[in-house]
């Protein structure tokens, strides 16, 4: 297997890899035990303490962090266990800066690639990689995507209806809102946990386009909603800014398959961890979870397995692990997270063929 390297790189990807330079990190200032970034892209990782505790028993080898961000996840791990290497994946250019800074002191044993994890197969494959010891992906969108005004991923502040991850991609929210049918708007708003008022909401929408601001967005969802329904539940627009990222980002689509990637090239001992926030994230999670679990097995419940089925993982965290009531209290950004683990077991041999 060939051993990641962190020199600069063309690849045939949507950018290029970028190294974690060696040396002493620019501002040397530490932010809870990590050493951070100055630069706009400062993130709090989610149960830190917990994802580190999940990593302990992996075998030496790399780590994958398929959602880097800002690169606090991947410092903590790095630190804790000398025997791991990292390759960590992330669509926004902004966070592969902001984690390349944080991820300097490692030097050779960090690579950072722009892409997105649907493109796992294609990325690790071009790093020689057939094996991997660990897997993590921190889901959903990042504190720095939400504050960044211009990012248009907030109800809270006015700018551009535009929520891309990745800058780059051709489709925005604005794309969506003013360019799909009000079916397609209803749909789409009553998947996300909107179901009460979706077609209120599309029909509004379709009857002030063109909406292109944040601002405008929601006050359009906000006027759709009956006053008595506005006074609960948080703001009216959360779920609808919700379903449009969630859509413009392909998060739900890319996941399952992104998923399959990494299970199918853990070693024995290796793990896959997984923070989730929304229900249909957890929801997919925990599918493919079950699947690599039972091997599959269409066997009654309750009977000997006759189906030939072969598990490859066996479960760690048997419900999801939440929040500690103190980290909620200092980041209730976290209250939503779900951690589930689950680690390959002997006899599963990795780096089969793609799912």
């Amino acid at each position: 297997m060939r051993s990641p390297s962190t020199s600069r790189v063309g690849v045939p990807f949507s950018a290029r890899f970028h190294s974690a330079r060696s040396g002493r990190h620019p501002d040397g200032t530490l932010v809870g035990g990590l050493r951070m970034s100055t630069a706009a892209f400062s993130h709090k990782p989610v149960m830190l303490e917990e994802v580190v505790e999940a990593f302990a028993s992996v075998p030496a080898g790399v780590v994958l962090d398929a959602t880097v961000g800002g690169g606090g996840h991947a410092f903590a791990l790095l630190a804790a266990y000398p025997r791991l290497s990292l390759v960590g994946l992330d669509q926004d250019p902004a966070a592969v800066e902001a984690a390349r800074e944080v991820l300097t002191p490692f030097g050779a044993r960090a690579t950072l690639v722009r892409s997105r994890f649907d493109r796992l197969d294609a990325v690790l494959r071009y790093l020689g990689l057939a094996s991997l010891s660990g897997a993590l992906f921190d889901l959903g969108v990042s504190s720095p995507q939400l504050d960044v005004a211009s990012r248009g991923f907030s109800y809270r502040a006015d700018a551009p209806l535009d929520m891309r991850m990745d800058p780059d991609r051709p489709i925005s929210a604005a794309d969506l809102v003013n360019e799909s049918s009000i079916q397609e708007l209803a749909r789409l708003f009553a998947d996300n946990g909107e179901a009460r008022f979706a077609g209120r909401i599309a029909r509004a929408i379709a009857g002030a386009r063109p909406v292109t601001t944040t601002s405008g967005l929601a006050e359009v969802v906000r006027d759709a909603i009956p006053a008595p329904a506005r006074r609960t539940g948080g703001h009216p627009a959360k779920r609808v800014f919700q379903a449009l990222r969630i859509a413009v980002n392909e998060e739900l689509d890319i996941l399952p398959h992104a998923l399959d990637t990494v299970l199918g090239r853990l070693v024995p001992g290796g793990r896959a961890v997984v923070l989730s926030y929304h229900s249909g994230e957890d929801r997919i999670v925990k599918e493919r979870f079950r699947e690599a679990i039972t091997g599959g097995c269409i066997c009654l419940a309750g009977l000997p397995c006759v189906c030939g089925a072969v598990p490859s993982a066996r479960a760690v965290t048997r419900k999801a692990r939440r929040p500690r009531p103190v980290e909620v209290e200092g980041n209730p950004r976290s209250e939503s997270a779900r951690l589930r683990v689950v680690e390959a077991v002997k006899g599963h041999v990795a780096g089969g063929e793609d799912r």
